[in-house]
C-alpha cells in the first residue's frame, strides 16, 4: 500500500499521527488529546465544542476530524460536499437543540489570510453578536476573503452533474 504525501492530497493531511502539524490546536481536539474542550458532538467525520472566545449568544464550531487547512483545499468533489453538508447539519442541530429561541442563526468559514487557526471550521452563531461590534469579524470582503457563507462555499465546491443523453 502506497502512502499519498500531502501535496499529493493537494494539501490535505489523512491522519493526525503522521501528516497534520503537530502544533494543530483543532487535531487535538479532534482525537481528544486536548483536555480543555468539551465535545458537543462526535462522529467519524466531526467534532464539535465551544469557540472558547464566543463572538454571539451561542457560537460553535465544528471542525472535520481530517486535517484540512482552510476553505481553499476544498475542491468541487462529491466528499468535499457531503463534508460540508455534514459540518452544517451537525451545526444547525447542536443550535437548533441549545438556541431554539433565537431569531437568527448564521454559518460560515473564514478565509485565508482571516483565519486565525489553519483547520478548517465552522463558525455556527445563535445571534445576536456579543457585544455587537463583533460582526465585524464576521463580514465578507469579496475577493479579498474575509468570511464566507456557508451556503456561498457549498455552491463554489458542489460538484458538477454531468447530463447524459439517452440513445
Amino acid at each position: 500500500m502506497r502512502i499519498r504525501t500531502a501535496a499529493e492530497l493537494g494539501g490535505r493531511m489523512t491522519g493526525h499521527s503522521g501528516g497534520a502539524p503537530p502544533e494543530c490546536i483543532f487535531c487535538k481536539i479532534a482525537t481528544n488529546s486536548s483536555t480543555s474542550n468539551t465535545l458537543l458532538h462526535s462522529d467519524d467525520k466531526v467534532v464539535a465544542f465551544r469557540d472558547i472566545n464566543p463572538s454571539a449568544f451561542r457560537h460553535y464550531l465544528v471542525i472535520p476530524k481530517q486535517h484540512i487547512p482552510t476553505v481553499k483545499k476544498l475542491q468541487r468533489s462529491p466528499e468535499d460536499f457531503s463534508l460540508v453538508s455534514h459540518m452544517l447539519d451537525v451545526g444547525k442541530s447542536l443550535l437548533h437543540k441549545d438556541a431554539p429561541q433565537s431569531k437568527r442563526y448564521r454559518f460560515g468559514f473564514h478565509q485565508p489570510p482571516f483565519n486565525s487557526v489553519d483547520h478548517l471550521h465552522l463558525h455556527c452563531f445563535a445571534l445576536p453578536y456579543t457585544p455587537s461590534w463583533r460582526c465585524i469579524k464576521y463580514l465578507s470582503l469579496g475577493p479579498l476573503g474575509g468570511f464566507i457563507e456557508v451556503e456561498k462555499l457549498l455552491e463554489r465546491i458542489e460538484p458538477q452533474i454531468t447530463h447524459r443523453s439517452s440513445m
